[in-house]
């Protein structure tokens, strides 16, 4: 009986050992949720803001214009709101286009999604390299991708397409085996109810709304925004995340991010986020961030499609890998964002991005997932085009000019074999002093392993200064 009883307190030991932390409705609770490790392994990822927007999918492209004035998907704000001469120029294009009668409602009729397919999307990740796919499942106009009861007859199944495209876009990307999140915002700009009782608005709209969508379709990633109106008392977000975290199904793997209220970001939440490097008005590449975080932009300057854009607003193949690698060298992710037309198809020169980050990844990707940054790494510059990241006893240079000349690496501790990823050649070194010094092998296009950045891999244990 003895036994019994020594064997009984044993499992139920262990049982409350293994219980999950309750969580409550404190920032103190919730920030103590550690990020999920399988985000800060997965490095990429892709952002799609998709919406009634997609059909004008139009804004300035003057150099002189902050960014925030050339987001594509602000068109309704701009037309109704913007006294400035952003929003002068908004209403301009709006009035040539579909004339003074034309309202933005009006769209719906036109976001006919007829050439979507989910599975060409889903291969398109996949080959991107990406590890996750965040959609926008309902921006600040308030319009929702999948049939939410809140947003009756303002969602994709009671208008427009007649299809829900979130949950089919989920379930492609789920059995392509990637990680599936959702932006939400919590604001709608015209909603009457949030405008006449901010309260009510969030008592029976959002979150009902938000439960919906996590209970319908199980995100990995809850990316909320549209935060700024008020603090997170008033949107209730500590009573919502500590629902998510104890007893939603997605409680264990779900990530969020900073924007909960407008005194939260780089504070609260989950992962930090920067949005074309800056963190409200600080720019994240002068200001060191050690909590996880992420990176979002789009490939151009808009987020949502827009057809204004030329060439020249378009960064490069070779800006987006090297992109990718200054965040992830910085201990970052980053969410590439592109915006699909409202047709459903994404445009070929996204496409083509998309394939040029993942062939190179294809080459370096052990150089990226699941690494850290390097407390030893030098500063970047002109003289150093070198990133590092490090995962177990190797680092990684990451060199965004190939080497001319010998390469310098300090800090380094009893290093062993160096190789250039995807380069079958030896590659000749020399230590002494806690320096390992790398001739950079003889390149041609016959034998170049790939384009825009190349790495050298040293099988070392790195000392930490």
């Amino acid at each position: 009986m003895k036994k019994r009883l020594l064997l009984a307190g044993s499992i139920l030991s262990a049982l409350a050992g293994t219980a999950q932390k309750k969580y409550e409705a404190t920032w103190e609770s919730i920030n103590s949720r550690p990020v999920p490790a399988w985000f800060t392994d997965a490095k990429f990822g892709i952002f799609i803001h998709w919406g009634l927007y997609s059909v004008p999918s139009w804004a300035p492209v003057d150099k002189e214009l902050n960014v925030y004035s050339k987001y594509a998907e602000w068109y309704w704000k701009r037309l109704v709101d913007d006294t400035g001469r952003v929003g002068q120029a908004f209403r301009a294009y709006h009035k040539k286009t579909y004339g003074d009668k034309f309202q933005y409602t009006d769209f719906a009729g036109s976001f006919k999604a007829e050439l979507f397919n989910p599975a060409q999307w889903a291969d398109l990740f996949v080959a991107s390299g990406a590890r996750y796919v965040v959609l926008t499942s309902k921006h600040h106009e308030g319009f929702t991708l999948w049939p939410s009861k809140e947003s009756w007859n303002w969602n994709a199944v009671d208008v427009g397409p007649h299809r829900d495209l979130l949950g089919d876009l989920t379930a492609a990307v789920k059995n392509k085996g990637l990680r599936m999140g959702y932006y939400y915002s919590l604001y709608e700009w015209y909603n009457p109810l949030y405008k006449e009782d901010v309260n009510r608005y969030v008592d029976e709209h959002m979150m009902p709304q938000m439960k919906d969508l996590v209970t319908r379709y199980k995100p990995d990633i809850f990316w909320t925004d549209g935060e700024w109106d008020h603090p997170s008392a008033v949107w209730k977000s500590t009573q919502f995340l500590s629902w998510l975290y104890n007893e939603s199904a997605v409680r264990d793997d779900v990530v969020v991010n900073d924007r909960w209220g407008k005194e939260t970001r780089s504070k609260d939440g989950g992962i930090y986020t920067t949005e074309y490097d800056l963190v409200h008005d600080a720019n994240s590449k002068e200001t060191k961030i050690t909590h996880p975080w992420e990176e979002c932009r789009g490939i151009g300057s808009s987020f949502g499609l827009n057809r204004n854009e030329g060439l020249e607003e378009y960064n490069s193949s070779e800006q987006l890998v090297h992109t990718l690698v200054e965040k992830v060298a910085k201990g970052g992710n980053l969410l590439l964002d592109i915006g699909p037309a409202a047709d459903g198809s994404i445009p070929g020169l996204m496409q083509q991005r998309l394939m040029d980050i993942g062939n190179w990844l294809k080459v370096n990707g052990e150089a990226i997932y699941g690494t850290k940054s390097w407390d030893g790494a030098p500063a970047y510059s002109s003289t150093n085009p070198c990133y590092y990241t490090r995962k177990g006893n190797a680092l990684y240079v990451i060199c965004t000019r190939f080497p001319e000349k010998e390469l310098v690496v300090k800090n380094v501790k009893k290093p062993g074999a160096v190789h250039l990823l995807g380069y079958q050649g030896a590659v000749k070194t020399s230590y002494g002093g806690s320096q390992l010094k790398i001739t950079p092998p003889a390149i041609t296009p016959a034998n170049n392993p790939c384009n825009y950045a190349w790495v050298f891999k040293v099988e070392s244990s790195v000392s930490e200064p």
